[in-house]
């Protein structure tokens, strides 16, 4: 079976599914689009992802986009370890956790909405930052206080598909300069995570192009 990985060292769903790829052990081949050169608008990414974005998974010629469906893709086929509980309401709620970066926080964030506030509203860079700070300030609150008490991952003991989402999240808020004193549980569980080498071996520094 060949697994490829077509993604953007820096894009937060590539990050996920590179790190769900690693925990699952899987093997992959890693084909860079680059965001800034405007290659995800190419004719050949869109034939694989018709929304013109990174990632996209293809699996013996198969295409699959969309970070979260790539996920649950790989928790089907490969089983061990979990990424989601067994337990319905348990599944639920994680999957809960995990929408709050990727539906409500990741979105208003990203490459092509920095863009058009700059290159289509006019925005300095002052008011961009603003907004980025507002609203994963608005995601981190909801996670901080959904965090389980003593836990040393967002869902338990184990890291799952909330914390895949969390950890590029965090990764782009220090790239923002987010003050992070308001989310201590979002902290420690982020700096768990870093401990873990298929989150290490996903980190956006290992793949960033040479200067």
């Amino acid at each position: 079976m060949t697994v490829r990985l077509f993604d953007y060292y820096r894009s937060s769903a590539s990050y996920r599914v590179r790190i769900a790829l690693n925990l699952k052990g899987i093997a992959y081949e890693r084909h860079d689009v680059s965001l800034l050169a405007g290659e995800q608008r190419s004719a050949e990414n869109i034939a694989r992802n018709p929304q013109g974005f990174v990632p996209t998974l293809e699996v013996d010629g198969r295409f699959v986009p969309q970070s979260l469906a790539i996920i649950d893709y790989l928790d089907a086929r490969y089983p061990e370890p979990p990424l989601l509980p067994r337990d319905p309401v348990e599944r639920a709620q994680a999957l809960a956790q995990a929408l709050v970066i990727a539906a409500d926080t990741h979105p208003l964030n990203n490459l092509r909405i920095l863009q058009y506030l700059k290159n289509e509203l006019g925005l300095d860079e002052g008011a961009r930052s603003a907004w980025i700070r507002r609203w994963i300030g608005e995601g981190f609150a909801a996670l901080e206080a959904s965090a389980r008490s003593g836990a040393r991952f967002l869902g338990g003991d184990q890291p799952g598909l909330a914390d895949i989402c969390l950890v590029p999240q965090m990764y782009n808020a220090r790239r923002f300069d987010m003050p992070l004193d308001d989310y201590p549980a979002l902290v420690r569980i982020d700096a768990a995570c870093a401990e873990i080498d298929a989150f290490a071996q996903a980190h956006p520094d290992r793949f960033a192009p040479a200067a």
